[in-house]
């Protein structure tokens, strides 16, 4: 579905299990180009999708497909994955529940990809949006950009907003999938959080260190300060928050 006006276009995707926005400002793209990102999309889709038998993701958990035989963008993720796992003392890893599951990392990379393809194709101004996760590029002091951080205690609710211009927004969580995020060192699901965010300038980037900082549980914040270009913001499970904003 795509929907303009004089100074917006706004296309809505139902793909990988949740649905993706992109809200492109003037100067606009071609809905062409929407075609392609939606097309790309379930391309991704189809390749890393733990729920298709048939997809690379699932044949290469099975031992079916080595990893010599896999695409480049395969491989590209897995390496993605191995290079995260390094940076995050092992917090984030695509075996984290003992099968190949990389989505912490695809879908951060998809979104950014996409913000990636209206750029190219003209966009200096927009927001793509995908379960949550957000990646914002352009506009001004202003005219910024605003995301609302959602408060898993209070559906519907937010803990605070955003603001700004070309930045990326992740959050891992279990306001929307419960409780599926494991410590990869112990396989059972951290405590201490409800939520974290990760506010930086690649969605990529920040929606492995989301999944890492979630995983962590509450020895996060330790971490959270020490990491560079990125701000953190996270609910506790004991009704509070903090930030390194």
């Amino acid at each position: 579905m795509t929907a303009t006006s004089a100074s917006a276009t706004r296309r809505i995707v139902h793909c990988m299990g949740t649905v993706f926005s992109f809200d492109v400002r003037e100067p606009g793209v071609p809905g062409t180009v929407l075609d392609e990102a939606a097309a790309l999309l379930g391309q991704i889709d189809a390749t890393f999708s733990t729920y298709r038998e048939g997809s690379e993701i699932s044949r290469l958990g099975r031992g079916e497909l080595p990893v010599e035989a896999c695409s480049a963008e395969v491989r590209f993720v897995l390496g993605e994955c191995e290079r995260y796992r390094l940076l995050t003392g092992g917090y984030f890893s695509a075996y984290a529940a003992r099968s190949l599951d990389p989505s912490g990392y695809v879908k951060g990379w998809a979104i950014e990809g996409m913000s990636d393809l209206l750029r190219a194709a003209g966009s200096a101004r927009h927001c793509v949006n995908g379960g949550g996760d957000v990646q914002c590029v352009g506009g001004t002091t202003a005219t910024p950009w605003r995301i609302g951080i959602a408060d898993p205690r209070r559906a519907g609710t937010i803990i605070t907003v955003v603001s700004g211009t070309d930045y990326a927004v992740a959050t891992s969580g279990i306001e929307r999938r419960g409780a599926h995020i494991v410590d990869p060192h112990t396989g059972a699901p951290p405590s201490g959080l409800l939520s974290l965010t990760v506010v930086g300038p690649r969605l990529s980037e920040a929606d492995a260190y989301a999944t890492a900082g979630f995983a962590m549980g509450r020895g996060a914040r330790e971490w959270a300060e020490g990491l560079p270009g990125y701000r953190v913001v996270a609910v506790t499970d004991d009704g509070g928050t903090w930030s390194t904003f």
